[in-house]
């Protein structure tokens, strides 16, 4: 089972894209509620909202979705189960709270919509919220004996196994070229039949990159670790003769812009130069001044 989740400030559209008829929908969970259309939820949603003038985005919007074999197996009273316990899991009992059930694609998901204020007029901190609610989902899954997410990607990654290997092969051969910047590598990437594409964040931060290939498309952790964005980073900065810690560059030039590397990848680069060089050092018998 997959959750995702975002703070919202539609709450009147969001609740009412939910109860769509032309979707199937019917109501599975109603915790503090006593509406019976979008409007009335809304309203009672905004009565409480009111002690918390300074939160706009005040309602969390979340989607759980079985796989399809676990969705097509589920009635209203294990939907409801699964949706109580996620709820749990995120720490959002005892607040305003709907959730709805849309069957009208093979994929069996549900719509639940939470008040981000509770009783007391407090905000629910959403820090997180999007990873938080697949650790969530994920939970449940293992309490309720569902598919869970990593079983689904194990299964996604055998399928894939042919492709998986040859775009290794391919990335391999790039790499050994020595391409010293993204741009050489992802041209001659494409030489090779294998699109490259990068990953960038609403913050211009490079995330990583995905790999299509006859039909496929992956992660480069998916293909293999050794392809996550920061070791193809790093393989690359130390072709363009980065040696030190201190010259790992915080921003790299990427199809004639400047892209912004995270902290998170930029450490990740620098632990792995750091491992190279003394790599290096014990191999020629250097000492280590530090």
């Amino acid at each position: 089972m997959i959750g995702k989740g975002h703070s919202i400030a539609s709450t009147g559209a969001s609740i009412d894209y939910g109860w769509n008829q032309e979707k199937d929908a019917e109501v599975v969970l109603k915790e503090y509620l006593a509406g019976e259309t979008p409007k009335e939820i809304t309203e009672e949603f905004k009565i409480i909202q009111s002690q918390n003038e300074r939160c706009t985005q005040n309602t969390l919007s979340f989607i759980l979705s079985p796989t399809v074999k676990d969705g097509q197996e589920m009635g209203k009273a294990q939907l409801k189960e699964i949706t109580s316990r996620f709820l749990k899991e995120m720490e959002l009992k005892n607040r305003q709270a709907i959730a709805f059930v849309h069957r009208d694609k093979a994929h069996t998901h549900v719509h639940v919509y939470v008040n981000r204020i509770g009783f007391d007029g407090k905000a629910y901190n959403d820090s997180f919220i999007g990873k938080r609610s697949q650790i969530a989902a994920d939970n449940v899954a293992k309490e309720l004996g569902l598919t869970r997410v990593r079983e689904v990607q194990q299964e996604k990654l055998q399928e894939l196994k042919w492709q998986r290997l040859a775009i290794r092969h391919i990335n391999n051969k790039v790499i050994e070229t020595r391409p010293k910047s993204l741009d050489e590598y992802i041209g001659k990437m494409k030489d090779s039949n294998v699109k490259v594409i990068p990953s960038i964040n609403k913050s211009n931060q490079l995330q990583g990159f995905r790999f299509e290939y006859k039909g496929a498309s992956l992660k480069g952790s998916e293909v293999h670790r050794s392809m996550s964005g920061s070791k193809l980073i790093g393989e690359i900065t130390q072709n363009a003769k980065f040696t030190r810690m201190k010259e790992v560059p915080n921003s790299l030039k990427l199809m004639d812009k400047t892209v912004q590397l995270s902290s998170n990848m930029a450490a990740k680069i620098a632990k792995d130069l750091l491992k190279q060089v003394i790599k290096r050092g014990l191999e020629t018998g250097m000492g280590m001044g530090f």
